[in-house]
């Protein structure tokens, strides 16, 4: 079975020997579970000295149905320990936040896109911590979309929460990967480490980089599936026109796009003709659907 790296972590105290004494953060969400479906934040606090968690978009152990809604800070009321949120008042961790820890965990379950707001958390985690003397452990995690690299790089000039440096939309990298990537091409200087992976196999069918044998956890609540991770590098593009993503559907970014004064017929005419070899083995078909929020909220 593969072993993600919080069950590493958790099974070898030899790989928790270097955190001991020390006042540890968890940057963590939803999908941040053990093998045995157990969230990190509960599994590691009898084992470290766990100070404070970070929550980034949607929130800790999840909040936040819609997109872009920020989280509030708040304590723990099991561990009685401060969870500040990266996606409210700041992006970026606040010195006094920095002050409560360490060294910080990062357990984020990331979908292998430029977009996706976790992987920019990390950097700006990387640079908070170059600055305050702090170091940063990634417990690494697969990238759902696997090893294709794909995509446009983004432009100088154009970073943002949802650009995090110029890499290609599909960066077909894994989390702690992206740490090592982070650190070289801004030059932090910075305490690093990856807790890595056992007996993953990013290039084996018909997971691609998935292991058939781990449920699929929502990272964020419309990352509702192993495919949607796969088809979101494509699909959040969608968000930057008035087209509806599917989000406030049960299948966002997954199977549905459309308008109310959409054309569908002119628009799979005009995607045949545009680009008929990117269709083959597609069933591409007019549906009918009504979000419950977002855009076009209550419209067929």
């Amino acid at each position: 079975m593969t072993l993600f790296g919080i069950d590493r972590l958790i099974a070898d105290p030899a790989l928790r020997a270097p955190l001991e004494g020390k006042r540890v953060a968890l940057v963590a969400h939803p999908a941040s579970v053990t093998k045995e479906l157990d969230h990190s934040l509960d599994v590691l606090a009898p084992l470290l000295n766990l100070t404070a968690a970070f929550g980034p978009q949607h929130g800790l152990k999840g909040d936040k149905q819609d997109n872009m809604v920020e989280s509030a800070d708040y304590r723990d009321p099991g561990l009685g320990i401060p969870v500040f949120s990266l996606y409210g008042e700041v992006r970026r961790p606040t010195a006094a936040m920095m002050a409560e820890f360490d060294v910080a965990l990062i357990d984020l379950q990331d979908l292998g896109c430029r977009i996706y707001t976790f992987i920019t958390t990390l950097l700006y985690m990387l640079e908070a911590a170059a600055e305050h003397g702090k170091a940063v452990w990634v417990l690494d995690r697969p990238n759902p979309a696997g090893r294709p690299v794909e995509g446009t790089a983004l432009l100088p000039g154009w970073e943002s929460f949802v650009g995090a440096g110029p890499m290609p939309m599909r960066h077909g990298l894994t989390l702690g990967e992206l740490g090592h990537w982070f650190i070289d091409h801004f030059a932090i200087d910075v305490d690093y480490r990856v807790v890595s992976m056992e007996r993953w196999q990013p290039d084996a069918g018909p997971g691609y980089g998935w292991p058939p044998e781990w449920l699929w956890i929502n990272p964020s609540p419309n990352a509702a599936s192993l495919n949607m991770a796969r088809a979101y590098a494509g699909t959040v593009m969608i968000e930057g026109a008035t087209l509806s993503e599917g989000r406030g559907t049960t299948r966002p970014l997954e199977v549905l796009f459309g308008a109310p004064d959409i054309d569908a017929g002119a628009v799979l005419e005009e995607m045949r003709r545009f680009a008929p070899k990117w269709l083959e083995g597609c069933a591409i078909r007019q549906v009918w659907f009504e979000p419950t929020f977002h855009k076009h909220a209550k419209t067929l």
